[in-house]
This record gives structure tokens, C-alpha cells and sequence, in this order.
């Protein structure tokens, strides 16, 4: 979906000076009864046991503590989610409080710097925040400050809290707040979440909580009691959130999803994706952007429900998961506009072209209101017109292609990716690349393009026509000569500042083998090296176990000799396979070539008989 940003000048400064240190201290006082917490009973601030180890994490500015016993509370892979939210938040309160007057100040951050918003999805202007706005002359600017309560600042909620860290750190981090929900329904989180509030000393911020998400959301529906900023990290899909978070946000507040469900999104199950998120993911080279679009669809499908809309500020797609920042509109007017937003791709299955089928229009009428109604379609022929290939549709909006896709297609050698930028640009089409992919190139060149610079390519670097098939897409493309000729000049434009300066796109991985962690259960670290272990002595257990030498003869001979029925066999007794007439029934097992016999053929898998048997 397309829609105006909102460009956040995001610097990471404060994040960057306090989330670099990271260390882990063992130790046991004060650590609650885990059995009796996970099943409910036991007030927080009773004496428990204190011979179980805990371990204590830093992160950013905070502290945290939780059971060495189980890790699930706390996973350093996502602490470059926690940084960017931690930002994205700052920026958004500086937004709106400087609306209001009130300037935040922001640790290890010189000067308040400017930030243009473009709101043209709700103000057809654009807004420049400086620091003397909204002060009458000779008043006194009000400020907000990191760790204190500011009375007209952000109410935030994280719905699904853990141990409590994501919302310590906005109360040591991010200035503006007036205050953090920590929610959690588990009471054993809960009670780690008080424990953690008062380590940090910031229990005039952060109310820990204990409810149902969804509930507790459905329950701030009314304008007055919403939340300005909500967050949503949930352990795989947060699709049963969504319905809930869109009524429960402020007008124009921020919201931020987390989704670790890569596999659904990227196209390993489509009827999953499609009834959790509301859009058939297929899989393609351009699977992580279009896991994002399907996640941005799904939340602005069911704002709409409500008359909301919504409209991307942030989106990236890091590792195993995807991350989006939206705020939440209400507007009849532009809720008609989101289906115009919205269309279908249709993606060749040969050569990965793809085309676009919007789902509405909108049209300038002359009172000058705009005019709904459905798009015209479909784009395309059931086939593709460059390689013959039929279409698949795909719910989503304009992705990219990968430089390994286009060569693989016509079987010729890779360009560099300054040599196919520079072509483009030298045809005068816009490119760009992906956060989601390396190699890949986003342009605004139709197919047709991008193929006649491929063709041109391929015949600096033939490739052998003969070797193709005349039904393949190869053939097909190459079989058409360009109409456009290429020039793959290397242009000094077509090498972007951040690529010459080799600035990374995420952080680097923080421990070996990362990724997403194991859903909670009962027993913690226990229970998975436990689970550990069984996986350990299950392993290969359906697999046949290794035969020796003399296991091997007596198969080999319940095949027969080829050579033996053909009369040329000279080995007799010696012959690993057999001289005795063929028996009826003969394993359908493959047999090994004999190393005594050359060029002898064993039967192969369903054979009925064995060698030598007409």
C-alpha cells in the first residue's frame, strides 16, 4: 500500500551511547518461586526460596533480572527492535508535544533539530517544527525530560510486557511520557515486571499490568482512555491483536507491531497467511517486502472497519521478522481512499515480471471531490508477453528483482549492481535499492525495460543458444531483439553515499546460531534441554542403521548376475552377485555396484526384477 511518511530523523544518538553494553552477572537473592508463581499462588513480596539463579542484563539504560532457568524472557536478537522503538517513540513525541509547546530533551543530543513531517494523508500542508513554535513571545519554552512525568505527554502501552525491559527502557530513554503500561497475563511476568520497575526506580512511570491484551485494548476504546503509543511484540503472529489495537490507539497515535512469523508472511503457507492476515503470500525473490505489505494491508483492512485508516511511518524487514510503525487516522473520507491503495500483483512464474492490478480508483470529479469506483483489469494476458510463462496473482503493491533472477532466468552471467543501476539511470529510470535484500534493485522501469537491458547484457556475455529449449523462457526472451539499447557505463550516482561509505543495514549478530526464540513453557531452560536431549537420541531414528561387510554380500546377492544370464561372467563363486536362477519375488531395495564387476547395473528403486531379467 502507498501513502504519504512521515520521515523521521532518526539518529540513534541516546540508543547507540546506552544500548551498546551488555553483560550478564550471576546471582541468587530475591529471586521469586518460579513453580509458584507460574501457577498463580503466592503474593508478590512473600519470602521464597532464593536457591535458584537469576541473571541480571543491561541493556540501553535499564537493568532487568529473570530466571536463569528460562531464557524466554529476555532475547538479545531483538535488541536492535528495542533500539529502533525506543527511537521511533522519541521522534514521535517530539512531534507531539511540539505541537503543544513543550520541547524534549533528549540525552547526548547537542540541539533540537528540525523535523519535517509531511501529513498530506491528513493536512494538504507541510509543517515545520522549530523550537520557538507555539511559544507566545516572552513565555518560557516547557520542556520534557528523560525519567520524569510530563502531564500532556505520551500514555503508552506494551501489551505483552515479559520481564518488563521494552517499557523500563521508554521510561529511561524517552522523554515526554506521562506513562508505560506493562502488561503481561502470565503472573509469574508480571511479578518479575514489579521486581525489575523498582530495580530501575522508575515505578512513577511504568504501572506493571496483568490482563488479557485484547481485553485490557477493548477496554481503552473510549476517546478519552486511549493510548497514544501501543506496542505489540508478540511471539509469532500478532494477527489476534490487531482488531483490538486499532480501536484502542489516540487519533494520530502510534502504533508498533512486531511480527516473528517470517515463514507464513514470506510464502511457505498462503491459506495460513491469508486467514491470519487477510492476503495470499506466494512465494517470491521479493518475499520479505511483501511480507511487509501484507502486514500493512491487514492493519489498515481492519481500521477501516472503524472508519480509521492508517498510515506508514517506518517499516523494515530484519532477519526473522518484520517491524512496522503506523499511526491511526479517523476519516470516512479517507477510509473510501484505501481501496485504491490496495492491488494485486501479477508475478510471472518464468522470468518474475510482474504487473499491477489495483483494487479501486480515484478520480478528480469538478466540485472537486474525489470519485470512487473499481479499477479497470486485469493488466496482463494469461501469459506472460516476454517469456510465454503463465501469471500468478499476488495481494500485494510494487517489489523489486534481484540481480541472481534475472540471469539465472536467461542463463548468462550476473552484471555487477552498479553496472545494471547505471544502466537504468542512463535510460532515465528511477532506481533505488531494498532493505530487504542486498542484490535486489527497485525501479520504476516496466518489465519490457528491464528485459531489453538484460537482452543487451547477454550479448556482451553470450550464453549457448543451442543448449536452449525453444519452450523455455530463455529462449523466448532472447529471441526478441532489444528495442532498447543499453548503456552499462558505470555513472557516479548509481553508487548511493550510504553503499560508498559501507554502512551496515542492521546490527551484527549478537551470539552464534540466533534467531527466534522457543515459545514459553512450564520447566523453562529445563524443558528445553530436555527437549534437547531427545532430539539428540531420536536422531536418524528411521533411518536404516549402517550395515557391515558381510550384511552387504548377503544383499548383493539376492540380486542376479546380468553377466551370468548373458554367458560372460568369468567370476563364478566369486562374483558378488548371484548365479542361481531368479526367485519370484526380489527386494526393491537398490543394490550397490559390485566393485569385483564392472559396468554392471543393480536394480533400480520398484524394480520388479533384477538385472539381466527381461
Amino acid at each position: 500500500m502507498q501513502g504519504s511518511s512521515l520521515w523521521l530523523s532518526l539518529t540513534f544518538r541516546s540508543a547507540r551511547v546506552l544500548s551498546r553494553a551488555r553483560f550478564f552477572e550471576w546471582q541468587s537473592p530475591g529471586l521469586p518461586n518460579t513453580a509458584a508463581m507460574e501457577n498463580g499462588t503466592g503474593p508478590y513480596g512473600e519470602e521464597r526460596p532464593r536457591e535458584v539463579q537469576e541473571t541480571t542484563v543491561t541493556e540501553g539504560a535499564a537493568k532487568i533480572a529473570f530466571p536463569s532457568a528460562n531464557e524466554v524472557f529476555y532475547n538479545p536478537v531483538q535488541e536492535f527492535n528495542r533500539d529502533l522503538t525506543c527511537a521511533v517513540i522519541t521522534e514521535f513525541a517530539r512531534i507531539q508535544l511540539g505541537a503543544k509547546g513543550i520541547q524534549i530533551k533528549v540525552p547526548g543530543e547537542k540541539d533540537t533539530q528540525k523535523v519535517v513531517v509531511d501529513l498530506s494523508e491528513q493536512e494538504e500542508e507541510k509543517v515545520e517544527l522549530k523550537e520557538s513554535e507555539n511559544l507566545a513571545s516572552g513565555d518560557q519554552p516547557r520542556t520534557a525530560a528523560v525519567g520524569e512525568i510530563c502531564e500532556e505527554g505520551l500514555h503508552v502501552l506494551e501489551g505483552l510486557a515479559a520481564s518488563g525491559l521494552r517499557s523500563i527502557r521508554f521510561a529511561l530513554e524517552v522523554p515526554g511520557l506521562r506513562s508505560v503500561v506493562a502488561n503481561d497475563a502470565s503472573t509469574r511476568a508480571v511479578d518479575l515486571i514489579r521486581r525489575n520497575v523498582q530495580l530501575n526506580d522508575v515505578a512513577h512511570l511504568v504501572q506493571p499490568s496483568q490482563a488479557d491484551a485484547r481485553m485490557l485494548m477493548y477496554q481503552h476504546q473510549r476517546v478519552s482512555e486511549r493510548f497514544d503509543v501501543i506496542d505489540l511484540d508478540p511471539y509469532g503472529s500478532p494477527a489476534t491483536f490487531l482488531d483490538a489495537a486499532v480501536q484502542a490507539v489516540s487519533e494520530g497515535g502510534l502504533l508498533c507491531v512486531t511480527c516473528t512469523d517470517m515463514a507464513v508472511l514470506a510464502g511457505n503457507s498462503g491459506e495460513t497467511c491469508y486467514s491470519k492476515y487477510g492476503a495470499m503470500a506466494l512465494k517470491s525473490r521479493a518475499c520479505h517486502e511483501m511480507a511487509l505489505r501484507i502486514v500493512l494491508h491487514s492493519l489498515d483492512l481492519r481500521a477501516n472497519c472503524y472508519q480509521r485508516f492508517v498510515v506508514p511511518l517506518l517499516s523494515i524487514s530484519a532477519d526473522f521478522y518484520v517491524r512496522v510503525f503506523v499511526r491511526v487516522f479517523t476519516g470516512q473520507a479517507k477510509v473510501k481512499a484505501s481501496a485504491s491503495k490496495q492491488a494485486l500483483v501479477f508475478q510471472c512464474v518464468g522470468c518474475g515480471a510482474f504487473h499491477l492490478q489495483r483494487l479501486g480508483k480515484a478520480s478528480g470529479v469538478p466540485s472537486g471531490r474525489a470519485k470512487f469506483s473499481a479499477a479497470c483489469g486485469p493488466p496482463v494476458t494469461p501469459e506472460c508477453e516476454h517469456c510465454g510463462q503463465r501469471h500468478q496473482e499476488l495481494p500485494d503493491v510494487p517489489l523489486y528483482y534481484t540481480l541472481d533472477q534475472l540471469s539465472s532466468t536467461i542463463h548468462c552471467n550476473t552484471p555487477s549492481l552498479l553496472q545494471l543501476r547505471s544502466a537504468l539511470l542512463h535510460a532515465d529510470f528511477r532506481v533505488s535499492l531494498s532493505h530487504a535484500c542486498k542484490n535486489a534493485v527497485k525501479t520504476d522501469a516496466p518489465a519490457s525495460a528491464l528485459w531489453d537491458i538484460m537482452r543487451c547484457w547477454e550479448k556482451e556475455c553470450p550464453v549457448k543458444r543451442e543448449r536452449l529449449s525453444e519452450t523455455s523462457p530463455a529462449f523466448r526472451i532472447l529471441s526478441v531483439e532489444p528495442r532498447l539499447q543499453a548503456n552499462f557505463t558505470i555513472r557516479e550516482d548509481a553508487n548511493p553515499s550510504s553503499r560508498q561509505r559501507g554502512l551496515k543495514r542492521f546490527q551484527a549478530n549478537p551470539e552464534a546460531n540466533w534467531g527466534p526464540r522457543p515459545r514459553a513453557r512450564p520447566g523453562g531452560k529445563a524443558a528445553d534441554e530436555a527437549m534437547e536431549e531427545r532430539r539428540r537420541l531420536l536422531q536418524n531414528k528411521r533411518k536404516e542403521p549402517p550395515e557391515d561387510v558381510a550384511q552387504r554380500a548377503a544383499r548383493l546377492k539376492t540380486f542376479p548376475c546380468k553377466r551370468f544370464k548373458e554367458g560372460t561372467c568369468q567370476r563364478g563363486d566369486q562374483c558378488c552377485y548371484s548365479h542361481s536362477p531368479p526367485t519370484p519375488r526380489v527386494s526393491a531395495d537398490a543394490a550397490p555396484d559390485c566393485p569385483e564387476t564392472s559396468n554392471q547395473t543393480p536394480p533400480g528403486p520398484g524394480a520388479a526384477a533384477g538385472p539381466g531379467i527381461d
